[in-house]
C-alpha cells in the first residue's frame, strides 16, 4: 500500500502547485510534507501568497 501523500494544492493567484512529493524547497520543505501540515505561515514560494489561496488539485 502507498501511504505517501499525493493530494497535491494550487495556488489560485499564479498557478504554483504544491506537490507533497517533492515538498518546497525553497522554503526548506522536505518531500513528504501534506499541504495540511505546513505551517501556518508558509507561503507560496512564487508570489507569497497565503495557504488559503491554494485549491486542492487532485
Amino acid at each position: 500500500m502507498d501511504t505517501t501523500p499525493s493530494q497535491r494544492y494550487i495556488c489560485a493567484n499564479c498557478a504554483y502547485t504544491y506537490d507533497p512529493a517533492k515538498g518546497d524547497p525553497m522554503n526548506g520543505i522536505p518531500p513528504g510534507v501534506p499541504f495540511e501540515d505546513l505551517p501556518e505561515e508558509w507561503v507560496c514560494p512564487m508570489c507569497y501568497a497565503r495557504k488559503d489561496t491554494f485549491d486542492p488539485l487532485d
